[in-house]
C-alpha cells in the first residue's frame, strides 16, 4: 500500500532499520534520567537544529503532539489575549481550543485564495500573541516567508506559528516568529506520536513572566528538564531515537526544500494537464507540501475508491471542502517511484 495521506503519512524507508537498531541498542529501555538517554536526546536536538538550520539561541522541546502545543501556548505564553489569523480548519480549531482555555481569543479569517491583508488585520494589543498557521493542511494553502517577515517587521508582538505540515519539508524563516511547532508524522517522515516545539529567547522570557508551573505541561518545567537533556515525564523514547537517526540521515533543509519545491511545481502542472482542478487557484498562496484537488462529490468518491483498489491511499478532503476534494501529501519521505505510480493511476483514471 502506498500512502499519500497528509498525516500520518509515509515514514522514511530507513525507519524499519532504525527500529531494529533502537531495540538492539537497549536505549529504548533506558531510564529518562540516565546518561544513555540524555546523550540520545542531546544528539537528536543537535541533529535537528543542524539539518533544519534552527538559530543557536532557539530551544527545541519534544512534546506529545502539535495539539498539545495549543495548550502549552495558551497556559504559558498568553498573558492578555491572542489574535488568530487563519483560513482553514486547523487554524480555526487552534483558535477555538485557545478560546476555551483563555476566553480571550480573537479571530481574523481570510479566504482560501487570499493572503491576509496586514492593512486590515486588527491591530493587536501590546501583549497579545499573534497565532498563525504557516501551512494549512486542510486546504493546501500556505503563508509566504515574505508575509511573515513583514509581519515581524511591523509589530513587536510575540508570534506563534503552526508549521505541522511544513516543518522539515521547506525552509522556515525562524527569526520571524517566537514559537514554531509541528508533529513528526508529516514532513519528518516519522511514526505518529510526538510533537516538536521550537521557541525563541523572547518566548522564554514571556513564559518566565507568566510564571505558570501549575500544569502538567508547564513550559518552564519542560524547559528546566530539556536544559539538562532530560524530559519532565517519561517521554516517547523511541520517537526521540528515531528523530535523531532520521535527522542525521536527511540532507540539509535547503536541499530538501528544493526537492519539495520542484515536486510541488510538477504536481501543479501535471494535474491540470490531466483533467484535475486545483483547489487553490492562487499560485502565490499554494502549499508546497499538501496539494489539494477539487471535483464533484461523486467523482471524488470514485477517485479515492479506485485508487484504494490499486493500493494507493489518497488524503480525504477536510473541513468545508471535505466532500469535494482530496489531498496529496508532497512530503520528503515519498519516493519518485511512488509519485510515478500515483501519476500513472491519475492519468489512467482521467482517461476513462
Amino acid at each position: 500500500m502506498i500512502t499519500f495521506y497528509p498525516g500520518p503519512s509515509k515514514v522514511y524507508d530507513e525507519v524499519g532499520r532504525y527500529l531494529q537498531e533502537a531495540f538492539e541498542s537497549g536505549v529504548i529501555s533506558a531510564n529518562h534520567r540516565s546518561t544513555a538517554f540524555m546523550q540520545m536526546l542531546e544528539d537528536a536536538i543537535r541533529n535537528l537544529k543542524t539539518k533544519l538550520n534552527v538559530p543557536d539561541d532557539y530551544e527545541v522541546y519534544f512534546v506529545s503532539s502539535a495539539t498539545e502545543c495549543w495548550e502549552i501556548i495558551a497556559e504559558n505564553l498568553i498573558s492578555d489575549a491572542s489574535l488568530h489569523i487563519y483560513n482553514g480548519a486547523f487554524g480555526e480549531k487552534w483558535m477555538e481550543y485557545t478560546q476555551k482555555l483563555t476566553g480571550s481569543a480573537r479571530s481574523y479569517f481570510f479566504e482560501t485564495n487570499e493572503e491576509p491583508d496586514l492593512n486590515t488585520v486588527t491591530k493587536p494589543a501590546a501583549n497579545e500573541i499573534i497565532c498563525l498557521t504557516h501551512n494549512e493542511t486542510s486546504n493546501g494553502t500556505a503563508l509566504t516567508s515574505e508575509f511573515l517577515n513583514t509581519l515581524r517587521a511591523q509589530c513587536e508582538n510575540m508570534i506563534a506559528v503552526d508549521a505541522t505540515s511544513s516543518m522539515a519539508g521547506v525552509v522556515l524563516p525562524w527569526d520571524s516568529a517566537d514559537v514554531w511547532y509541528g508533529s513528526v508524522q508529516k514532513c519528518f517522515g516519522l511514526p505518529a506520536g510526538m510533537g516538536v516545539m521550537i521557541v525563541s529567547p523572547k518566548a522564554v522570557e514571556r513564559a518566565i513572566a507568566v510564571g505558570n508551573r501549575s500544569h502538567y505541561n508547564s513550559l518552564l518545567f519542560i524547559r528546566d528538564n530539556f536544559l539538562k537533556f532530560q524530559t519532565p515525564y517519561t517521554p516517547n523514547t523511541l520517537g526521540i531515537y528515531l528523530m535523531g537517526r532520521v535527522m542525521k540521515q536527511v540532507l540539509p533543509i535547503e536541499t530538501v526544500a528544493e526537492q519539495t519545491h520542484k515536486r510541488a511545481q510538477d504536481w501543479c502542472k501535471f494535474l491540470p494537464e490531466n483533467g484535475y482542478r486545483l483547489l487553490v487557484e492562487n499560485e502565490a498562496v499554494r502549499s508546497e507540501t499538501v496539494v489539494a484537488v477539487k471535483d464533484s462529490k461523486e467523482r471524488i468518491v470514485a477517485i479515492k475508491k479506485a485508487a484504494l483498489q490499486v493500493g494507493i491511499v489518497l488524503g480525504n478532503g477536510y473541513g468545508k471542502d471535505k466532500e469535494v476534494s482530496f489531498r496529496i501529501a508532497n512530503f520528503p519521505a515519498i519516493t519518485d517511484s511512488e509519485i510515478r505510480t500515483l501519476k500513472d493511476f491519475l492519468v489512467s483514471f482521467s482517461s476513462k
